[in-house]
């Protein structure tokens, strides 16, 4: 794909009190093989050096804006973005994770060969000194039905690698025109419930075998884990099955699938 016809893509990140990693972050989007990018780095209030590092980085590369807001946490800060954003597609980092230097491109060029609404990709989960873990379960290479995506959802209903935003591709056009928006009243599972919100617009799905997202395991920054207490644990797990349960209700799958599906409820989370 040449730069001349390379679609625009955003890519968001929040930035909370990231100073020792952003660095590694935001070069890794910088030098990306795919050019046509506009980087939003939005600083939710960090305490730390993050403003200032986001700062340099705009004025040496003009793709980036930098946006400073009071702390209101990662949901809000995404929405943010989301309403800024001007590409065609939105990509989603966290500031203390990294790409592949192709992860733009590879995810791009699914997108447009297949037509997909959603592209998801592999990821490596890396967890101190020790190897990094390839995660994803889709081997599929050519364009995936909703209702095959839902197959392969219910096989592994709280995997990280549906779940979560950031090994993802989303069109910007879907988003708007469904207000889709992280929950800012949640302080668990915000994406999970932004994908299934998402999924149920998407016609076509594609995947990426080749592993694309550096995650870093034990995470202290805006996207870190909050402790919950176990009772508010299974009210945000029942709401989103509710979300589960509507999706396959629609597609014709909820009823011989019920326990399958009812998994989610009782199913720990994986690859995180």
């Amino acid at each position: 794909m040449n730069e001349s016809n390379q679609p625009l893509v955003t890519v968001i990140v929040p930035v909370y009190n990231a100073a020792a990693l952003l660095a590694r972050c935001i070069d890794s989007i910088r030098f990306q093989s795919y050019e046509n990018l506009e980087i939003l780095l939005i600083n939710d209030g960090s305490t730390d050096a993050s403003r200032a590092i986001c700062e340099m980085y705009a004025r040496v590369d003009d793709r980036i804006r930098f946006i400073d807001r009071d702390n209101s946490g990662v949901s809000a800060t995404r929405n943010h973005a989301i309403a800024l954003a001007q590409g065609k597609y939105l990509q989603f980092v966290d500031s203390d994770d990294w790409l592949d230097e192709h992860a733009t491109r590879m995810l791009v060029e699914r997108a447009e060969s297949t037509d997909a609404d959603l592209v998801i990709a592999h990821y490596c989960r890396v967890d101190g000194d020790e190897k990094p873990v390839v995660c994803g379960f889709i081997n599929q290479r050519g364009p995936i039905s909703k209702r095959m995506f839902a197959e392969h959802l219910m096989d592994e209903p709280a995997s990280f690698y549906y779940g979560v935003m950031w090994n993802k591709l989303y069109r910007r056009d879907i988003v708007q025109e469904h207000d889709i928006q992280c929950d800012e009243d949640l302080r668990w599972c915000e994406d999970f419930l932004f994908n299934l919100e998402y999924i149920r617009y998407c016609e076509t799905f594609a995947a990426v075998q080749t592993p694309m997202y550096y995650y870093v395991k034990n995470k202290t920054g805006l996207t870190s884990k909050v402790a919950l207490a176990p009772i508010r644990t299974m009210q945000t797990r029942q709401m989103l099955f509710e979300y589960y349960k509507e999706l396959y209700q629609e597609l014709g799958l909820y009823e011989q699938n019920k326990l399958q599906i009812h998994k989610y409820l009782i199913a720990n989370t994986k690859n995180g």
